[in-house]
C-alpha cells in the first residue's frame, strides 16, 4: 500500500508539481500580506481630538467696557457660524472612520445656545458629530463627559430681531470620551469626571469669568487586561501657574490607579519645553509620550488661524498628546494636518489630532 501510494505521487508530471507549488506560494503570500483587521490588532487604538470651539474668545475676555464686550460676543458667535462645524464634523468623522480608534478623547466639545428672535441657529457639537458617525455606520457611544465652563446667558446684540437684551447667548464647554461599541473584547465602566481645584478667573465688564477645566475618565478591560482612560484639557499657556497646578493635580489624582493608564488631551504645554513645565512634569517619571515612537517627525498639532482661512498650515507646536503608564506605545500618527476642502474653512479644527496604538502589559 505505502509503495503504491509513493509511486502515484512520484508519477505526477513536473508541470503539475510546479502548479501545486505555485498555488501554495500564492496562498502563503496572501496570508502574510493581508491587512490586520480590528480584531487582529495587538493593542488599543486611541485618539485625541480638539474640535475647536469655533472662535477665539480673546476679544471678550480683554474687553474694557460693556459695549466692547457685547460687540465681541456678537463677533465671536459670527465667527462660530463662519467656521461651520457641521462641515468640519464631516471631516472629523471621516478621520475617525479611517483610523478606527477604540477610544477617543474630545476637547472643546462646544454647545452654543442662542435664544431670541432672529438669532443664528444654536449648535451642539456633540450631537452634530455623533450624527455624522452614525451616518458612516460607526458604533461610538458617549462614555464620559466633563462639563467644564458654562458662560452666560449674555446679551447677543447681533444677529437679533428684538431689542437689546431680548436675545441671549450661552456657551458650554465639555471634554468627552467616546468608545467604539463594536470593538470585540473591549468593555468600559465607572465613568468619572471632575473640575480642577485651580482655575483661571478673569475680570470682565460683566463680572468674573472662569473658563473652568477638568477631566473625564473610564475604567476598562481589553481582552482581560485592565486599564484607565483619561481625557483632559489644561489651561492655556497664558496662565502657566494655573496650568502647572492642574497638571500636578491630574498626575496625583485620576492618573494614580493600579495597572495601565492611558491619558489623552490638549495639554497646552509644548513638548519641546518652550512654554510651560507641565509636559516635563507629566512625562518626567510617570507617563511615556506615545510620540517617542516617531523620532524624526515633529508631530505638530497647534494651531491654525481662528477663522481657519489660512491655506498653508500654521502648526508650530506639539501640545496634543497621548500618554501611557504601564503600557507601551506601538505607533503614533497625526491626523487633520492637511486641508480637507478647497474653500474655507480649510481645516477640520485649529488643532491636528493624534492617533496611537497602545499595547497593554
Amino acid at each position: 500500500m505505502a509503495v503504491s501510494s509513493i509511486r502515484r505521487i512520484g508519477s505526477r508530471s513536473p508541470r503539475s508539481l510546479a502548479a501545486a507549488l505555485l498555488a501554495l506560494i500564492v496562498a502563503l503570500t496572501v496570508l502574510v500580506a493581508a491587512p490586520a483587521t480590528a480584531d487582529d490588532q495587538p493593542g488599543l487604538t486611541v485618539m485625541t481630538r480638539n474640535l475647536y470651539l469655533g472662535s477665539a474668545l480673546d476679544a471678550a475676555v480683554t474687553a474694557k467696557d460693556t459695549t466692547a464686550f457685547l460687540v465681541a460676543v456678537a463677533t465671536i458667535y459670527g465667527t462660530v457660524q463662519f467656521t461651520d462645524f457641521e462641515t468640519r464634523a464631516e471631516a472629523i468623522a471621516d478621520e475617525i472612520a479611517t483610523s478606527a480608534p477604540d477610544l477617543i478623547g474630545l476637547q472643546e466639545v462646544s454647545n452654543w445656545i442662542a435664544i431670541g428672535p432672529g438669532t443664528a441657529p444654536s449648535i451642539d457639537f456633540l450631537d452634530v458629530l455623533m450624527d455624522e458617525l452614525a451616518e458612516r455606520g460607526l458604533s461610538y457611544t458617549v462614555a464620559a463627559v466633563s462639563a467644564n465652563a458654562t458662560v452666560g446667558p449674555v446679551p447677543l446684540v447681533a444677529p437679533c430681531d428684538g431689542v437689546v437684551g431680548e436675545c441671549l447667548l450661552i456657551f458650554q464647554d465639555r471634554d468627552v470620551i467616546l468608545v467604539n461599541a463594536a470593538r470585540p473584547g473591549l468593555a468600559v465602566s465607572n465613568p468619572q469626571s471632575a473640575l480642577f481645584a485651580t482655575q483661571a478667573v478673569l475680570d470682565t465688564p460683566v463680572g468674573p469669568l472662569s473658563f473652568s477645566r477638568g477631566w473625564a475618565s473610564v475604567d476598562g478591560t481589553f481582552r482581560g487586561k485592565a486599564f484607565r482612560f483619561l481625557n483632559t484639557h489644561l489651561e492655556t499657556e497664558a496662565f502657566p501657574a494655573v496650568q502647572e497646578a492642574q497638571a500636578a493635580e491630574f498626575l496625583a489624582g485620576p492618573a494614580q490607579v493600579p495597572g495601565a493608564v492611558i491619558a489623552v488631551g490638549d495639554f497646552n504645554s509644548a513638548a519641546d519645553g518652550s512654554t510651560t513645565a507641565s509636559y516635563a512634569l507629566l512625562t518626567g517619571s510617570y507617563f511615556a509620550d506615545a510620540w517617542r515612537t516617531q523620532r524624526r517627525d515633529p508631530g505638530l498639532t497647534c494651531c491654525q488661524s481662528e477663522t481657519l482661512t489660512n491655506p498653508v498650515s500654521e502648526l508650530t507646536t506639539r501640545i496634543d498628546l497621548v500618554l501611557a503608564h504601564g503600557a507601551r506605545a506601538i505607533s503614533a500618527s497625526v491626523v487633520g494636518a492637511t486641508p480637507f476642502q478647497a474653500l474655507p474653512p480649510f481645516w477640520a479644527s485649529d488643532h491636528a489630532g493624534v492617533v496611537a496604538s497602545i499595547r497593554l502589559r
